[in-house]
Order: structure tokens, then sequence, then C-alpha cells
């Protein structure tokens, strides 16, 4: 099983991240289960997000304290939390930020602000990490996470914002496969 963390704020999504994440490995044949810290998710206020995949069905939940990967939807959480507590030696970060933030575990790193501020017109970057991940990991398809987001948002957004969140998730995807920000 692959554990997960995702950290961002409160109202940048990664509540929603870890559970797109969840629905669409199961395009791919996978079992996913998705759950956020205990904590009161308050809005700007750091909070953290779990997922776990794996190849059968997954009956842990709660937090998840020695994740193999660890993505970061906001680039300013690196200097308040620990972002890499508890990271298996060989985890990966997959991180929001213009520049390398010089972490010890292997990372790739996306402005991806920048790109969500271009597509969505927001600074909400889930969509565009969403891409990321798939990209830095192999976990999921990108054909899966667009018809996990489309499960998941279709009830919750215009067709036209569903359809920019998609090309956000494209866009992280072709960001982190031509090579940029990996270290």
């Amino acid at each position: 099983m692959i554990k997960v963390r995702v950290h961002g704020r409160g109202g940048e999504g990664a509540v929603t991240f870890a559970q797109i994440l969840c629905a669409s490995v199961r395009f791919d044949g996978k079992f996913g289960l998705s759950c956020m810290s205990p904590a009161a998710e308050r809005r700007g206020a750091p909070v953290e997000a779990f997922a776990r995949i794996g190849d059968k069905r997954i009956a842990e939940r709660g937090n998840i304290a020695k994740p193999d990967i660890v993505t970061v939807l906001n680039p300013a959480l690196t200097r308040i939390v620990n972002v890499e507590a508890g990271m298996n030696e060989s985890g990966k970060l997959i991180i929001n930020s213009r520049t390398d933030p010089g972490l010890s575990h292997e990372t790739v790193y996306l402005d991806a602000t920048s790109i969500a501020l271009r597509i969505l017109g927001v600074p909400i970057t889930n969509s565009v990490m969403l891409g990321a991940f798939a990209a830095a990991t192999g976990l999921v398809t990108l054909e899966s996470l667009e018809k996990g987001t489309r499960l998941l948002l279709s009830s919750r957004f215009s067709e036209e914002k569903l359809q920019r969140n998609l090309e956000a998730i494209r866009a992280g995807y072709e960001e982190v496969k031509i090579g940029k920000g990996i270290h």
C-alpha cells in the first residue's frame, strides 16, 4: 500500500485532492481510501489530508505518520510545517514551489500557483497538483484522473468550471513530464 499525505491550507482543496485521487485510482483497477486530519478545518489554517492506494481493499483509516509520498499545495507551509516528518527514506515530495525548496527527500516541484491563476483565475492548486502527482508517481493515469474529477466535481461545478479544472490537471501533468523542477 502507498501512503500519501497532502499538506494545504483550509479552503485550498487538500481534502478534495485526496478524494479525487482515491476515486481516480479505481478506474485503474486499484483501491483507494481518503480521509482528513481530525482537526477542524478552518479557512487558511494548515490542514492535512490522507490517501491510501493499494491493490487490495483498504481497511486502515486515520492519519498517516509515515508517508511514502507528500504533496504540498501551498509553498509557505514548508516554512511552518515539517512536511518531511515521518517520511520513508525513499519517500518523494511533490511541492508547489517556484524554486527548489532544498528539502532532503527526492523532490518534484512546479509553480502550480501560476498555472492555477492562468487557467482557473484563482490560486487553488489542487487540480494542477493532481496532474503533477500523476506524472511524478505513475500511480494513476491522466485519463483516470479526468474520470475521477468528473465523477466527484460534476455535481458541484458548472461544465465550464469542470473543464477548466481538467485543463489545470493536464497542465500540471505536462509541466512535470517535460522535466522541469526535479531534484
